[in-house]
């Protein structure tokens, strides 16, 4: 199978998930806001540096009492409102992050009990920031082949747990936040048509957090010596976007029978402004069916894709039938890609007044 009026023009579709697809989204910004004149104070850079090298203006900073979970379970319950579904309908919980709220048990589980949810399978998933594509592949498999009826799946990190600020390689990049997306069925000519998933692990430092781990165990000499801190290898993480980005664009179009006009909107992680417009224009995409929310949110990791999906919805820029193009890459390094068909969703729809005004006012997280 491939789009309505679509042309095959090499390769084979990859139509493993044909009829799953997103059904209800939505995401969580903390309510503090912190601008590039606050983080400039802090890395020792100009603020007009930090929006010519990034394109970032601020992002969302979570409050000292709110963990991953916190935000996640927000995020879910917005998801569940827009497909018009109760927490107790839900038969999987995959939870992609690389701060959980503690290195075990998952985090999912805890998101399991606050949201109410049946003694369904929970799990954690940590591809960095590629972690929600990963995520939504194995989702969208595991309905397919389980019988499952709806999977709930969210990207939410809270990297300012872990950032030096006064890094100004890494301070000026991240915000916190979290995205969900409910999957279930949609109807045939919907729904995921073609995805690419990879990694290349001869990379693997170009994106870390040294210590903390079985390697290099926490002590008092790794906390001295910053390794808890995220560390990230600027350049090099730049040539394999350029080098690896255009590719898998390519490869996930041929497998969905598309040409890169034929896409209606594309959505990547949002890692630096500058950086997605480089590498998108070398894959011959239109800018102007990017969604962006990278200027008002920062890097989220994880939390980035999902975050630009729900914003996406509520403006309006994703209607009925429109081909999407989801585009992640983070540490590993990994990479993923997935072509989908929007189905429209139910409860909630783009432009309701009462859902934009969720968008930046936390709820309580008890209800």
């Amino acid at each position: 199978m491939r789009f309505p009026d679509g042309k095959r023009e090499g390769g084979k579709v990859n139509q493993t998930t044909d009829g799953i697809g997103i059904i209800g989204t939505g995401a969580y910004l903390p309510r503090r806001r912190l601008d590039n004149s606050e983080v400039a104070t802090l890395t020792g850079c100009d603020p007009g540096w930090i929006v010519e090298r990034t394109g970032i203006h601020s992002r969302r900073v979570a409050d000292h009492a709110e963990a991953t979970s916190d935000l996640a379970v927000v995020a879910a319950r917005r998801a569940l409102r827009r497909a018009d579904l109760s927490a107790d309908r839900i038969d999987l919980i995959i939870l992609a992050t690389s701060t959980p709220d503690w290195p075990l048990p998952a985090t999912s589980c805890r998101l399991q009990a606050l949201l109410g949810c049946r003694k369904i399978p929970a799990f954690d998933l940590n591809a960095v920031c590629t972690g929600f594509v990963y995520a939504l592949v194995a989702a969208a498999s595991l309905l397919r082949d389980s019988g499952f009826r709806f999977a709930l799946v969210i990207g939410a990190d809270t990297y300012s747990r872990i950032l030096d600020v006064h890094d100004r390689a890494t301070g000026v990049l991240f915000g916190d936040g979290a995205g969900a997306a409910i999957v279930g069925r949609v109807p045939l000519g919907y729904g995921i048509f073609a995805t690419d998933l990879m990694a290349d692990g001869t990379k693997t430092e170009l994106v870390q957090v040294p210590a903390g781990g079985s390697r290099r165990p926490a002590s008092v000499d790794t906390v001295k010596a910053g390794g808890h801190y995220f560390k990230m290898d600027g350049r090099g993480v730049k040539r394999f976007v350029k080098e690896e980005v255009p590719q898998a664009i390519h490869r996930v179009l041929e497998s969905a029978a598309l040409k890169v006009d034929q896409v209606d909107l594309i959505i990547t992680h949002q890692a630096n402004g500058v950086l997605l417009d480089d590498c998108l224009t070398a894959a011959g995409v239109d800018l102007a069916k990017i969604h962006r929310t990278i200027d008002r949110y920062g890097n989220t990791a994880a939390a980035s894709i999902p975050i630009t999906i729900d914003d996406a919805v509520r403006a309006g820029r994703l209607r009925d039938g429109d081909r999407l193009l989801l585009v992640g890459f983070g540490g590993g390094m990994t990479l993923g890609s997935v072509v989908l068909r929007w189905y429209r969703q139910g409860a909630r729809v783009a432009g309701d007044t009462e859902e934009r005004a969720l968008t930046d006012i936390p709820l309580v997280l008890g209800e």
